[in-house]
């Protein structure tokens, strides 16, 4: 497997979206950014935040979620970077607050971001990273999910997403080197 060179998480810019669900990807990236001492700093050309270490690129696209496709399709382009050396980071409802999946190519599951970063790059064949912040019904919440992902988790929910991070921190050495299947079987595991 290739190991990724770009790393993309996925959120919404502006205050007032940073503490929400749907800012999972963003969280991901920032934290990844400490980890590795980058600095992700504005870039007009490619719509958003980006920080480089030799050949891997980390990118928070700074259009809203609806249109970060713009933002990957950009940067992919110009360095040419393969849809299989992109790895997507963001939240999934599908998953209970800090489960963790890891899985290459697939449908978009009415994440906004993910069907616009296909549409762009004409290819659903790059990695994901999906963090779990739970479901409204699956939580006890009578929120439409829009809303849901919208607002911010709950201190319990919250600390399983931090502890769902530093998880995906520390399997970052596989997923750099392209180690895939190993990386899936330390993120997939239940970490009780």
């Amino acid at each position: 497997m290739a190991a990724p060179r770009l790393i993309v998480g996925l959120g919404n810019p502006g205050p007032e979206y940073e503490s929400t669900r749907h800012n999972a990807g963003f969280w991901f990236v920032d934290a990844l950014a400490r980890q590795l001492k980058l600095n992700l700093m504005p870039q007009g050309k490619f719509f958003g935040s980006l920080a480089r270490a030799n050949e891997l690129w980390l990118l928070q696209p700074m259009t809203f979620m609806n249109r970060s496709g713009q933002s990957v399709a950009a940067l992919a382009r110009f360095y040419k970077i393969a849809v299989e050396e992109i790895l997507v980071v963001h939240d999934e409802i599908d998953l209970g607050p800090g489960e963790i999946r890891l899985k290459q190519g697939g449908g978009n599951g009415g994440h906004n971001g993910l069907k616009d970063i296909q549409s762009a790059l004409g290819s659903p064949d790059f990695w994901r990273l999906r963090l779990g912040v739970g479901h409204p019904r699956e939580l006890g919440l009578r929120q439409e999910v829009v809303d849901f992902v919208l607002s911010r988790p709950r201190q319990d929910e919250a600390i399983d997403i931090d502890r769902a991070i530093d998880r995906c921190l520390a399997a970052w050495p596989r997923l750099a080197a392209g180690e895939y299947a190993l990386a899936q079987q330390d993120l997939h595991r239940n970490p009780e």
